[in-house]
């Protein structure tokens, strides 16, 4: 099974899962880089996942319809391209003989999901659409602070190898934010200098892993000591995890 990061827009990336004959992809704002991808690799496009009901995560999901031989998963309680398949927590389906369990992980948006496969592969994979970054995590567009937190804390409990499959490339820009909050964490600056170096190359910065951002997220450190008084310096008010990841999150919207 290969895994590839399809990129779309200015810094997109729609996951392509392959066998070498079908393949899944994940999120496809645009279709054009799946048609080329399908085409140039000769596969057949045998299902789509949907974390959530963004634009640039949806927007190319009917023009692939020709192309699909299989379903489009979506969460249930967001509107999505019809038709689809409904998922919520504790539902599971079948990709390309691999099983995905599903999360509810509302903060982004407040029916976002992510699909979560562990067993057959080599390394357990999240697909976690725009909840978590590499080093950060989605705007609380439509959740709240608590929910964002409970939504991180279900991905910190997976196995520490999961590979996390984010949905844009803001690697860098979250470790400068990072940097800020958490200058003393020394896992964090080897990161940010392996990132560079990927960039520089022209090479994604993901997928990442669950133990990784355990060690330099600081949405994921909320109960870090120096994340707590970077954020209680800059207003949260408490010690709380919640009120640490609301100041975070409202000072990276000004950083």
């Amino acid at each position: 099974m290969k895994l590839i990061a399809l990129p779309a827009f200015a810094d997109n990336y729609i996951w392509m899962l392959h066998d070498g004959v079908r393949a899944v992809v994940v999120d496809p704002g645009d279709a054009a880089p799946v048609q080329e991808a399908l085409g140039r690799l000769q596969l057949q496009l045998a299902g789509i996942l949907v974390t959530h009901h963004h634009a640039d995560h949806v927007g190319g999901v009917n023009a692939l319809r020709p192309l699909l031989q299989g379903p489009v998963y979506g969460p249930r309680k967001e509107k999505i391209p019809t038709p689809f398949e409904p998922l919520e927590e504790g539902d599971r389906v079948q990709v390309l003989g691999l099983d995905f369990g599903i999360l509810d992980v509302p903060g982004h948006t407040a029916g976002h999901i992510a699909y979560v496969q562990q067993g057959a592969a080599k390394q357990p994979l999240l697909f976690c659409g725009d909840t978590l970054f590499s080093a950060g995590c989605g705007r609380l567009f439509e959740g709240t602070p608590a929910q964002m937190h409970q939504s991180l804390s279900k991905f910190a409990a997976l196995p520490a190898d999961t590979r996390v499959c984010c949905t844009h490339e803001y690697t860098l820009s979250n470790l400068r934010f990072a940097a800020a909050v958490e200058p003393g964490n020394a896992a964090r600056a080897s990161y940010q200098t392996q990132c560079e170096a990927l960039r520089a190359d022209g090479q994604p910065t993901l997928p990442s892993s669950i133990g990784l951002e355990l060690t330099i997220n600081p949405f994921m450190r909320c109960s870090a000591p120096e994340v707590i008084a970077t954020a209680v310096a800059h207003g949260s008010g408490s010690p709380d995890p919640v009120a640490v990841l609301a100041a975070l999150r409202e000072w990276k919207n000004r950083f």
